[in-house]
């Protein structure tokens, strides 16, 4: 038996599929809970999976499918191939009261931002294209669904975005966070940042959001807006077995199906965003 979780952002994905997501998103087998392949990749464990828990995921995703495992310390069996692991951190929006201590003199608090638009399911297909560009990590027709996805453009055209993604209770994920190359440099990524922030405290949530561990660069951004490490973490994508050793457990494998196209190198700047 798994442990009860002793914070929501433990295991954010388990946390976001048990709460505010359950009803629209979350799909289930036994103790496995995973988003809608159209909306993100994302699977969530209980914290101590057991041997019938990855067979439970086996069958919700697919023999062959690839699954991203995001935000914990849990390690697929042996017979799972481990396309990658990224050593990562969590951080969160220094809170007014509680963490004022902690927060640096020159630190920004959440803002809104008069060019930064709305974007809807009529932005998906230059939301997707900007992704295709910049490689911001793994984005599917409906992850726009998952809550507020905000966009600036230039000449009419979408050059960067942030949006919302997991929401454990009483939090929520920023990322997304991208920037054309052609447009860096100018503090889009963070003006964007400060905005999806602004909307989620209005709603009474707490930002957070993840990093690799080793991106100084990200890091320090994060940290002149606020952010402050709360625990170490990693995020790894695992393929199922096309086969079983348990008689039975695959009726008929069929083709090799893939739920998420992304490489090391592709999914790296999802946690560090660029902008």
């Amino acid at each position: 038996m798994s442990r009860p979780l002793e914070h929501p952002l433990d295991n954010p994905a388990r946390a976001s599929l048990t709460g505010p997501h359950q009803d629209r998103f979350a799909e289930r087998r036994g103790r496995v809970l995973r988003y809608p392949e159209d909306v993100s990749p994302f699977v969530a464990m209980p914290d101590a999976p057991g041997a019938a828990d990855w067979a439970d995921l086996a069958m919700l995703a697919g023999p062959g499918a690839t699954v991203w495992l995001p935000a914990t310390t849990v390690t697929a069996p042996d017979d799972w191939e481990v396309n990658w692991r990224l050593e990562g951190i969590q951080m969160v929006l220094a809170d007014d009261t509680a963490d004022a201590d902690d927060a640096a003199d020159d630190t920004v608090g959440p803002i809104p931002d008069s060019e930064a638009v709305r974007l809807g399911a009529a932005d998906v297909p230059e939301m997707l294209a900007l992704v295709e560009r910049t490689q911001p990590g793994p984005i599917r027709p409906r992850t726009v669904e998952l809550g507020t996805y905000l966009g600036i453009r230039r000449g009419g055209r979408l050059v960067a975005m942030a949006g919302e993604r997991m929401r454990p209770p009483g939090w929520t994920e920023i990322s997304l966070v991208c920037t054309d190359v052609a447009h860096r440099g100018q503090g889009l990524g963070a003006q964007l940042i400060l905005a999806v922030a602004a909307g989620i405290r209005d709603r009474g949530d707490r930002p957070f959001l993840h990093a690799v561990a080793d991106n100084a660069k990200a890091i320090r951004l994060y940290e002149s807006l606020g952010f402050r490490l709360r625990r170490r973490t990693t995020f790894s994508m695992v393929r199922v077995p096309l086969e079983r050793a348990t008689a039975g457990e695959w009726e008929n494998p069929g083709p090799e199906r893939t739920s998420a196209q992304w490489s090391p190198r592709a999914a790296r700047p999802d946690l560090s965003p660029s902008g």
